[in-house]
């Protein structure tokens, strides 16, 4: 299946904890002002890549702790997220996704089958006026860190910083 992206990033360590496989999706609606990466907002931006070639990547990798779904959007793409997070999960490696939609607000089957391979999620748009240099893994307050699997399991939403 074919994936359009933005690029890849093979030994990231600041997309998540450790070495990880950042997958940059290409496309997303949300613009936010300020954003790192406006180059991925463009839908027929970037480049199109066979997932079969990626997740062979994944699974031939000896050194990634993880990989890091970004974009972009990767909630545009949920078929091509779920497969390079599959990959991943069958590898014993971490999965992160950021998403410039909220948690609590995706309900689509598709994109809940994803998360089901997700770890942490990074949710919420990048808003300028609260961006800060003294966060982990994000750049402004409004977005969370998520832990996606006790999330599932609870029933409601469960912030990285609740487990410490």
């Amino acid at each position: 299946m074919l994936v359009r992206l933005a690029g890849l990033v093979e030994e990231s360590i600041v997309d998540g904890p450790g070495y990880r496989l950042a997958i940059f999706f290409q496309g997303c609606p949300h613009a936010c002002i300020g954003c790192h990466n406006p180059k991925t907002h463009d839908l027929r931006g970037g480049y199109e890549a066979d997932t079969d070639e990626i997740v062979k990547k994944i699974r031939q990798s000896s050194y990634i702790d993880g990989i890091t779904l970004t974009g972009g959007e990767p909630l545009l793409q949920p078929r091509q997220a779920l497969a390079f997070a599959r990959a991943a999960k069958e590898k014993g490696l971490s999965v992160w996704l950021y998403t410039g939609f909220v948690y609590e607000d995706i309900s689509d089957a598709e994109t809940l089958e994803l998360l089901k391979q997700v770890d942490v999620l990074v949710d919420g748009k990048f808003e300028i006026k609260l961006k800060s240099l003294e966060l982990s893994f994000r750049g402004s307050s409004n977005q969370r860190l998520i832990d996606v699997q006790q999330s599932l399991k609870l029933g409601k939403t469960v912030l990285l910083s609740e487990l410490d």
